[in-house]
């Protein structure tokens, strides 16, 4: 960082960590709480200009540590642009380790995955179409899939909240394929509703059809009866209800560890592929040479993707890759200590507490302040256009298409939502020509009601005048 810039950003620390008396909320927040029933001391806010031009707006409880939630993707996502590059992709390279006669390989075939966060089941099928440009129909050996470019403790899906089956849930992989889930559609035709199951898992039954019932729409996912207990067999016990008409069901993998290897034999088999052997897990031997590599989407596309639509899996796979890049293997101590040491650099302040980059913790914690500071910083960089573009607009798209602010394209903002947890971070076009950071989060066991509270903020920030120079 050249002097100058590093002087104007402690200078900006020094302003907003300077926490002032308590200050009077804005009238339409203090409403907001008392109808929610919820005491000022639930919440922390900030709002202040996005290039320190004006000294912070409202100041209130930012130096609180708290859980964030999903808005600590904004710490992962901003810490990966500047140490990766908005370019970096991830490859995942694919091995013969034999000839290819007569379209038969023989030998063994082996995928090596290196953290690609968005190998889903479209770029999966484009990678294994090139396996079959080589020449190879058949394979004499097996399909080997390399996944030790991550270190990972054996996760339980459940443990965080009793929920393995929500994809919100599915754990990172070197090899993460499809974000260790399906998904199943359901269309209505004549008296039965058909099902398709996306992507193909070899050894997977699934139903091709369900009965239709008559009715409202309703919690039609408990009235198919579902149960995914048996990785080798999908059942639908219940019926569909005509009113929904077409509807999709994501679902995280009942054995999130055998996932991959359905997956590659599932769609291996569909497009004709022949294998003698099996789908196994391995290492690619040493001195072998890449036949042929497939590339991610570029770094700043998969950011949108992790913060528009608050990926967690995709998350937690950039965040091992920062740790992967620099020494080799992905682990999540690694990577939480080169982000500090990002954080330390770039912000002069002490790091936040990070688990493991998603924000689907306990454990995390930051300040309204230190994310302001964040905010603050991304806007005067270079990769502020892609870090700003990543995150979801107010009343449009992503997690924030439902934000209740009256007029649309407010606010570019990331939300977040746990049990006990809700709040939002990110950018407020004011109706004065500013922009500015507002940070809004609340940790109370009734943090959801707060969400009144948040709109009447980002309603102040763009409406109210500019303070007076």
């Amino acid at each position: 960082m050249l002097p100058a810039a590093r002087l104007a950003l402690v200078s900006l620390l020094c302003a907003l960590s300077a926490q002032a008396p308590a200050q009077a909320l804005p009238p339409a927040v203090e409403a907001a709480l008392a109808r929610a029933r919820l005491p000022r001391e639930a919440v922390s806010l900030v709002v202040a200009d996005a290039d320190a031009r004006l000294p912070p707006r409202l100041m209130h409880r930012a130096d609180v540590a708290l859980n964030p939630a999903s808005i600590s993707k904004l710490v992962t996502t901003f810490a990966a642009l500047e140490l990766l590059g908005p370019a970096y992709t991830w490859t995942t390279p694919v091995y013969l380790d034999g000839p290819v006669e007569g379209g038969v390989l023989q030998g063994n075939l082996y995928l090596k995955g290196q953290g690609d966060p968005k190998l889903v089941m479209e770029r999966l099928w484009l990678l294994l179409r090139r396996v079959q440009g080589l020449g190879v129909r058949r394979i004499a050996g097996d399909i080997v899939l390399d996944r030790s470019a991550f270190e990972l403790a054996p996760q339980d899906p459940a443990a965080f909240d009793g929920e393995p089956l929500r994809p919100y849930n599915a754990a990172p992989d070197a090899l993460l394929l499809n974000y260790r889930s399906m998904v199943f559609h359901f269309v209505p035709a004549g008296d039965a509703a058909r099902v398709q199951m996306e992507p193909p898992l070899a050894g997977t039954e699934s139903p091709a059809s369900v009965p239709l019932a008559p009715g409202e729409c309703g919690d039609w996912r408990g009235a198919l009866k579902a149960d995914f207990s048996d990785p080798a067999r999908v059942r639908f016990a219940g019926r569909y209800p005509t009113a929904c008409g077409m509807r999709s069901w994501p679902v995280a993998a009942a054995d999130p560890a055998g996932h991959a290897a359905r997956t590659v034999g599932g769609i291996w088999q569909e497009m004709g592929g022949l294998l003698v052997g099996t789908v196994r897990e391995g290492r690619v031997p040493p001195g072998l040479r890449p036949a042929l590599e497939v590339a991610s989407p570029p770094l700043a596309e998969v950011v949108r993707d992790i913060n528009k639509f608050s990926n967690n899996v995709m998350a937690q796979q950039l965040f091992l890759t920062l740790s992967l890049q620099q020494r080799g293997t992905g682990t999540l101590a690694g990577s939480r200590e080169l982000l500090r040491q990002w954080w330390r650099e770039r912000l002069a302040s002490d790091p936040p507490v990070t688990g493991n980059g998603s924000g689907l913790s306990r454990e995390e914690r930051i300040t309204a302040g230190q994310l302001a500071h964040l905010l603050q910083l991304a806007w005067v960089s270079p990769l502020m256009p892609e870090f700003v573009a990543s995150l979801p607009v107010a009343g449009l798209d992503g997690t924030a298409r439902r934000t209740g602010v009256r007029s649309t394209g407010l606010a570019h903002l990331k939300t977040g939502s746990l049990r006990d947890v809700t709040g939002v971070a990110g950018y407020v076009h004011g109706s004065g020509g500013r922009r500015w950071v507002v940070v809004a989060i609340a940790n109370h066991p009734h943090a959801g009601a707060v969400r009144p509270a948040i709109d009447a903020l980002l309603e102040w920030a763009a409406r109210e005048p500019l303070p007076a120079r």
